[in-house]
């Protein structure tokens, strides 16, 4: 049962959804909460270093909560994994989607304006869990929260189909295109439904994640088959 749990995880199909929520929170945090990106954290650290050169002490923090937000989901999300990897019932990266579902649903019910910065934290605090449960897809290292190593991938993959004609390197960069892809959906998505229903538009990720807690009950192959 444990292995099933780990394979789902690492399937295709969980990268797909996983990629169109990354792509969705992006633009939940620009169209909605004050105009920044809060997947991450490049951003945030070279305006850190503009303010500091200009010595705009009084902003620092904007950029330093969401930075040590992030940090903070990293951390947590190893505890999770050593204390709840052998666990026989719920795999522990399922224990980590119950816990980012919990933080979305608490920004749902969280009024713009003064907030805003809060919440972009809590927003980077699950993107980071995010992105360090579920790195891996088909044995293929890859984000679901940001894409400049995705195309790295997908693009290296694509070079080395044309120079080997090796269809498995071909396959891999379709696969990561295709992620990047599924990140646009999720932004083009998210784009729509936030301009209408504003902070609670966040709760559609919320149902992007409860179909990736049951999807990880299902084997690879089953998944494989309802795709088919």
């Amino acid at each position: 049962m444990k292995f099933q749990l780990e394979k789902a995880s690492e399937s295709y199909l969980v990268g797909v959804l996983l990629a169109i929520a990354g792509g969705y929170l992006d633009v939940y945090t620009y169209v909605c909460r004050g105009g920044v990106f809060a997947n991450a954290q490049t951003g945030n650290i070279v305006l850190l270093g503009i303010r500091m050169a200009d010595k705009n002490w009084s902003e620092l923090m904007f950029y330093i909560y969401p930075i040590l937000a992030f940090m903070a989901g990293i951390l947590i999300t190893e505890v999770v994994r050593r204390r709840f990897r052998y666990n026989p019932g719920l795999h522990w990266r399922q224990i980590v989607i119950v816990l980012e579902f919990l933080v979305l649903w608490v920004i749902a019910f969280t009024p713009s304006g003064r907030a805003d910065h809060v919440v972009n934290s809590a927003v980077s605090f699950v993107c980071s869990m995010q992105v360090e449960s579920f790195r891996r897809f088909n044995g293929s290292a890859y984000a679901t929260t940001m894409c400049t190593g995705n195309l790295r991938s997908a693009t290296e993959q694509l070079f080395y189909y044309n120079i080997n004609k090796d269809r498995a390197a071909l396959v891999k960069s379709l696969q990561y295109y295709g992620i990047i892809l599924f990140f646009i959906v999720g932004a083009v998505i998210g784009t729509a439904i936030t301009r209408i229903f504003l902070e609670k538009s966040v709760l559609i990720v919320c149902l992007f994640l409860l179909l990736v807690f049951v999807i990880m009950f299902i084997p690879p192959k089953e998944q494989e088959r309802e795709g088919a």
